[in-house]
């Protein structure tokens, strides 16, 4: 970090200099505040004479400077302000030549640029400034942009057939970062067209090994698809494509959104041969023991009456009931396994996880997702309200015979809408409670699971360990088979112990259980404190479910005291606390730190932040808590565990470690969602990004694989029901800013994927953060948020009142592409409601706010705006006009999601004027660029198109288009489905002339 002339380096002279420079270069032309400045020094603790030491490193900047009259330092109010032109400073030179080559067709011309750009870092930046603060928050930003410079032009250079310049360059990059996926597939793009095909497929092997051993988790989908290509000798199919992304369309079609439900059925089909066949239950324990008896009675209870074909049965709900840890899911999983040749289409399954840790029972909504997405159904045909995806669940199961297990319910009408109403298909549902409504209104059968006898208890006991080592010691069975007290998950929690010390009688274990009864122990590593921690009062609340160890349930219970009986004999805590003290120091520690998290399941990254260690170590440990059954790994990465387990870990955290450490644990973890979800929302395409600057992360915090779309959208799905209950969590907790910036980064996702829901929720959450923190642009870009959920959620005048709160918020702040932003929503709602005038005054007064802001893509989106409001007035040159701008501004800023929907709007006019060859033309182009984008345009553009044909003549192509049109709506608006049902039909008379207007 300098000031150089004529190649000879001038100053700074300190740190601390070269720190405040650097700060001030980053945005040259705009107030830095002092506060920002002090933060860049010291972090989050200036000392008390932080300003005065500021203000004197600004005067030895100045002295430096002087001979420059280009660049002028200067002090306002806001802070303190370096003019001088951008491409002084090499960063933002660099920055403009990858802009230039962006926007460069010739691919010569665009590398060159790029090798200019390139050319400019001299080693790491910002290396020899002070405080952790630039080369923390900074500083990987930057090296990203280097990163994908260097990749666009290795990709150029590809293009131009340079393999083995780029395979020698990028094999010294891949060896520094084999992570990054897209250096390795640039990599192996080389290596296969330079006709070295095993080192492409041995880059890939070893890469593949090191994201199974650092993460846990496979190579994203780039590297599988390139991977597939070499194997199968596919000409052309190697080698990254440097297409740009699609967004979505512009925020003035908010509409509520909803599936296609004839179109999926006819994207789908209805017959077995198109529907995917899922086999989603959970693995059946080959060590199944008892319950004889409860299996007949399912058998009883769902069979067919004798001489009639299984088809033809109607089956009613049937519901296994009992308390937390006597293993209904073992039941339920292990006879669904006996009875699947039953039901030849596949089983489905889902954890309703009624009772938790986080009182946030899955949706309906939500699950009927998950089976969506079992059922293979892609992500743009499934609908947002939960009525149209019953529907269209329900429609794919018609004629089928299935099974759906329904895992851990809280109530009847959690179950109620996931109910199939084939007669083929059967619904098993386990849950604490008794789901009496069901059983009254759907005539649910129901089976109550009692605990094992001892015999039973003594035959599971067997089974795990072997006749020899039971027979043995008959006394020591007794006694363990007394003190777990019929629970089949403490004695297969026993079972896991003695079956890892096979050299240990079984006496032992009873003996050392009375002795930490008697006088305590010390946990792993020597951490004092009661062994057995049958004395710790937990805290009272939904817990739940079964062992991995026999299977697991999920469910709840109130805390550990549900199973204490009074005495050390039935306390749940003494038999969990055998495993946990057979763990070594660090995994007890990783252990007692996973009851800090609300969330049923987590990464081998998250992990790794939530107890600041390398991801390899938290693999390990986390291994070594499956093995001792204190976690389970339900798919490859990703550990979850049934909730009496988390309950009993938080009691541990809180008994062993620290206020502060623990904290600071929650703390790291938040900071993983946080800063994961900001990577990821970096890499959608978004019309609108909250503007979020988060502190650095703490020190040990690991954040996810994120390197594309793709990636980013495969890890909000694993992940946003968890970001639901961080942000939730971190609220409650003291963590407003966290609660607030997450949802805020959640934001993009939630709104393409149409889980509404879940981003009102979000939205709730964080808006109570921000008043908390009284931070006025956290409320703005919260109460916006909220308001486009509730918008497609149909409650307009709530969305109305947040987005007017905002736009007054935004005024405060001299904001004025926030301003905007509500505009173009309050503008939604009036289009809504036909009141076209005040939409018009609403987009055009948005359209002078962009301006003011230099936001040309949102200038674009509200011209369109403006066409299509002056089009409704029936104003059709000034629709034109504005519309014929709002698309050459797209074009300049390659805006495909915005060109799509501007199309439209010229569509719609062209017909308006009677031009229906014309508005056929913009129609077409403009669902050209749909691809399985927003249902709603979809939809609304098909039947624009329909009547055109119609009224250019082209009746039969019209109605096709129509009826198209109507398997859209159908599900996505009911009521607006009726009037385009009578449409058609009045078109099928032979009498009826062809519509004039649309």
């Amino acid at each position: 970090m300098g000031v150089w002339d004529a190649g000879r380096r001038l100053g700074p002279s300190t740190a601390q200099q070269r720190t405040v420079l650097a700060t001030l270069l980053l945005e040259p032309g705009r107030p830095v505040p002092v506060a920002r400045l002090e933060t860049a020094l010291w972090g989050g603790e200036p000392p008390g004479s932080s300003r005065n030491a500021v203000q004197g490193h600004i005067s030895r900047l100045r002295r430096l400077l002087a001979p420059f009259p280009e660049a002028a330092l200067d002090t306002s109010a806001r802070g303190y302000c370096l003019t001088v032109e951008r491409d002084r400073v090499d960063l933002h030179r660099f920055r403009r030549l990858v802009r230039e080559a962006g926007g460069e067709a010739e691919p010569e011309r665009a590398a060159g640029l790029l090798r200019e750009g390139l050319a400019l870092w001299q080693g790491a930046p910002l290396a020899d400034v002070a405080g952790r603060w630039l080369p923390d928050a900074v500083v990987p930003g930057l090296e990203e942009e280097r990163l994908a410079a260097l990749e666009r032009r290795a990709a150029l250079d590809l293009r131009r057939g340079r393999h083995r310049e780029v395979a020698a360059e990028l094999a010294v990059l891949v060896g520094e970062d084999p992570l990054r996926e897209r250096l390795v597939s640039l990599l192996m793009t080389a290596l296969l067209r330079g006709d070295r095909r095993s080192e492409a497929l041995a880059v890939f092997r070893r890469v593949r090994r090191r994201f199974a051993e650092d993460l846990g988790i496979e190579p994203g989908e780039e590297l599988q698809r390139l991977h597939r290509a070499i194997l199968t000798g596919r000409d052309g199919a190697a080698g990254p494509v440097l297409a740009d992304r699609e967004g979505p369309p512009g925020a003035v079609t908010t509409d509520r959104e909803g599936p296609p439900g004839a179109a999926a059925t006819a994207a789908l089909g209805t017959g077995t041969a198109t529907l995917a066949v899922p086999r989603h239950l959970p693995p059946d324990t080959e060590l199944f023991t008892a319950r004889e008896e409860e299996l007949s009675a399912l058998d009883r209870l769902t069979l067919p009456p004798e001489g009639s074909p299984p088809a033809a049965h109607v089956m009613a709900p049937c519901v296994i009931t009992g308390t937390g840890g006597v293993g209904k899911t073992t039941l339920a999983v292990h006879w669904a396994h006996r009875v699947r040749d039953r039901f030849p289409d596949g089983q489905l399954y889902v954890n309703l996880q009624g009772f938790g840790p986080t009182d946030i029972a899955r949706t309906p909504s939500d699950a009927v997702r998950l089976f969506l997405d079992a059922l293979q159904v892609p992500s743009q045909l499934i609908p947002a309200t939960l009525e149209a995806r019953v529907g269209l669940y329900r429609s794919l199961l018609a004629e089928r015979r299935m099974l759906i297990l329904l895992d851990n319910a809280l109530d009847s009408d959690q179950v109620r809408p996931l109910l199939p109403n084939a007669p083929g298909c059967l619904a098993l549902i386990t849950s604490r409670a008794e789901l009496t409504g069901l059983v009254a209104a759907e005539g649910a059968r129901t089976l109550s699971l009692g605990l094992f006898s001892p015999a039973h208890s003594r035959e599971l006991l067997t089974r795990r360990l072997g006749v020899d080592k039971v027979g043995a010691e008959p006394k020591a069975v007794d006694d363990i088979v007394s003190r777990c007290a019929g629970l089949p998950l403490a004695l297969a929690i026993v079972a896991a112990r003695a079956h890892a010390r096979p050299a240990f009688p079984l006496r032992t274990l009873i003996s050392g259980l009375a002795a930490a009864d008697a006088h305590g122990g010390d946990g792993p590593g020597g951490e004092g404190g009661p062994g057995g921690e049958e004395g710790v009062t937990g805290e009272s609340g939904p817990g739940g479910g079964e062992g991995a160890a026999d299977g697991g349930d999920g469910e709840g219970a109130d805390g550990l005291d549900v199973f204490d009986g009074g005495d050390a004999v039935t306390n749940m805590r003494t038999v969990f606390s055998w495993s946990y003290r057979a763990l070594s120091p660090d995994a007890a520690r990783l252990f007692r730190l996973r009851g800090l998290s609300p969330a049923p399941e987590i990464s081998t990254v998250a992990a790794a932040g939530l107890a600041g260690i390398p991801v390899r170590q938290a693999h390990h440990l986390l291994t070594e808590l499956t093995r001792a059954n204190l976690s389970v790994e339900r798919s490859p990465g990703r550990y979850g565990w049934h909730d009496l387990l988390r309950v009993y870990a938080e009691e541990l955290t809180r008994l062993h470690d620290s206020e502060a450490e623990r904290r600071e644990a929650l703390h790291r973890l938040l900071d993983h969602y946080l800063h994961s979800a900001r990577l990821g929302d970096r890499l959608l395409d978004l019309y609108h990004r909250v503007p979020l600057a988060p502190a650095p992360p703490r020190p040990g915090v690991v954040l996810a694989r994120i390197t594309d779309r793709a990636q980013s959208l495969a890890w909000f799905g694993r992940e946003h029901r968890t970001l639901l209950a961080m942000i939730r969590h971190a609220a409650r907790s003291g963590f407003d800013a966290h609660a607030w910036q997450l949802a805020g980064a959640c934001w993009g996702f939630l709104s393409q994927e149409g889980r509404s829901d879940d981003q009102a929720a979000m939205h709730h959450i964080a808006l109570e953060a921000a008043a908390r923190l009284d931070d006025p642009a956290a409320q703005a870009h919260a109460r916006v948020g909220l308001a486009q959920a509730l918008i497609r959620l149909g409650q307009d005048d709530a969305s109305a009142s947040h987005l007017r709160e905002a736009l007054d918020l935004f005024g405060g702040l001299g904001d004025p592409a926030g301003q905007a932003l509500c505009l173009i929503y309050l503008s939604v709602l009036e289009d809504r409601h036909g009141r076209y005038a005040e939409g018009l005054a609403m987009s055009e007064r948005a359209l002078r706010l962009y301006r003011a802001a230099g936001d040309r893509a949102g200038e674009g989106r509200v011209l369109n705006n403006i066409g299509w409001f002056h089009a409704q007035l029936g104003a059709y040159e000034e629709a034109l006009c504005h519309c014929e701008e709002a698309l050459a501004v797209h074009r300049e800023l390659d805006d495909k999601p915005g060109e799509s929907a501007t199309l439209d709007s010229l569509g719609h006019i062209h017909h308006l004027l009677g031009r229906y060859e014309q508005a056929i033309d913009y129609y077409r182009r403009s669902l050209a660029w749909r691809r399985g984008g927003k249902r709603a345009l979809g939809a609304r553009t098909l039947r624009r198109l329909g009547e055109a044909q119609i009224a250019a003549g082209r009746l039969s192509e019209g109605r096709e288009t129509l009826r198209r049109a109507l398997d859209l709506v159908a599900e996505l608006a009911p009521g607006d489905a009726d009037a385009l049902r009578a449409r058609i039909s009045r078109l099928n008379e032979p009498d009826e002339p062809p519509a004039r207007d649309s």
